[in-house]
């Protein structure tokens, strides 16, 4: 982000025009200077991005989502699914320029006769009130975080969801078996994990035999050791590095995404000759506190580090469950003063009051914050199971 006007082709994006611009939450998804998409990653390595992407990226990235992500091989088949009234729900951080809600906002502008079929849903909302939301649309197709997945299948098993999907989209955090498991029996429906990312929207597929298949036509990924060397099929790597070779006007070469990546050492039995990977991803857990009358409420990581990265304006800290009623927040050092601790206190406090847990009380301290030891990112969100906090410094 430093060297961002020096990074783009075109003279005309600068960094302070491209901030002006995502400043403004209702403008995610209408293009930049009417040619560019704009997308801002969610900082989890400390500091956020903001990516520009022109028209023949955004060519490539739809073809590589429609022909190997939903495996549409022809135009035929894609106007079938149109024609099947197909209903679209996106359930995903809102309000915001991310890749995902940016470009369902914009595929809402450019085909308004999908608009009534394609709807996007804020995880920031109660869960009471985005299942309710859920039965009114009862999308055909749903797209969202494992995490958020994983909620709405126990909500499923208990009778208040009672939707019939005949697919489920997940991508933005890691998705393991066990997960992939539940969701597809509760909802009795085939589950597909993507890989992709603000840098490039469609940088792996599932070909549904436990792999994801990079699209290494397009994006050149190269699992790398702490010193920045080529780590051998099998063995887990500190970081990837990634070119994208289908943006021009902001190229991005071996670029650190922060993400631990393993090459598998064998062929994937599917039979693609395209390389198998599998992402350590996001491992942000599920946070399960009690409200006053000692009914559980799940809150979502993404939810959480949204409020906390968009309403509060920090993106270094860790959120740690210390018992059913109580969280902490630790801030970097660097930001933690009086006016960053009072927003994170505000943004906080009114997101557990909407999820009705308006009596779990949150503290603020300064302090060394945890990465994950195999992917290096923060580790974010932290549930009671697994939060054994540092000593924090002040």
């Amino acid at each position: 982000m430093a060297h961002f006007d020096t990074a783009v082709t075109d003279p005309a994006v600068t960094r302070e025009a491209v901030q002006q611009f995502v400043a403004d939450p209702g403008r995610a998804g209408y293009p930049l200077r009417d040619r560019y998409a704009v997308w801002t990653s969610s900082g989890t390595t400390g500091e956020p991005g903001i990516f520009v992407h022109d028209g023949h990226a955004l060519a490539v990235y739809e073809a590589l989502e429609v022909i190997r992500f939903r495996r549409l091989l022809s135009p035929a088949l894609l106007a079938a699914t149109f024609l099947a009234n197909d209903r679209y729900a996106l359930v995903a951080a809102t309000g915001g320029h991310f890749a995902g809600n940016a470009t369902a906002q914009r595929l809402r502008l450019l085909y308004p006769w999908l608009a009534q079929r394609v709807r996007i849903l804020s995880i920031l909302q109660a869960t009471a009130a985005l299942t309710r939301e859920l039965n009114d649309y009862q999308p055909t197709l749903l797209a969202t975080y494992p995490t958020a997945a994983s909620v709405l299948a126990e909500e499923q098993q208990s009778g208040r969801l009672a939707i019939r999907p005949r697919e489920i989209w997940t991508g933005g955090e890691r998705l393991s078996n066990a997960q992939r498991a539940h969701i597809a029996c509760v909802f009795d429906c085939e589950v597909h994990d993507g890989y992709g990312a603000s840098e490039f929207l469609a940088i792996a597929w599932d070909c549904g035999r436990g792999a994801l298949h990079v699209n290494a036509d397009w994006i050149v990924l190269e699992p790398v050791d702490e010193a920045y060397r080529p780590v051998p099929p099998g063995v887990p790597s500190h970081t990837v590095l990634l070119t994208n070779l289908a943006n021009h006007v902001q190229p991005l070469i071996r670029y650190d995404l922060g993400d631990s990546v393993t090459l598998l050492d064998h062929r994937c039995e599917c039979g693609s000759a395209l390389p198998a990977i599998r992402v350590e991803g996001r491992c942000d857990d599920i946070v399960g506190v009690s409200d006053a009358t000692g009914r559980m409420i799940k809150l979502l990581p993404l939810a959480l580090t949204t409020v906390l990265e968009d309403e509060a304006s920090v993106n270094r800290f860790q959120l740690i469950q210390s018992s059913p009623t109580a969280l902490v927040l630790r801030l970097d050092p660097q930001i933690a003063d009086a006016d960053a601790v009072r927003r994170c206190r505000h943004s906080l406090g009114r997101f557990l009051q909407a999820q009705g847990a308006a009596n779990v009380s949150l503290d603020v301290e300064q302090g060394s914050l945890r990465r994950h030891p195999v992917s290096g990112k923060l580790r974010r969100v932290m549930a009671l199971s697994d939060a054994r906090p540092a000593p924090a410094n002040a």
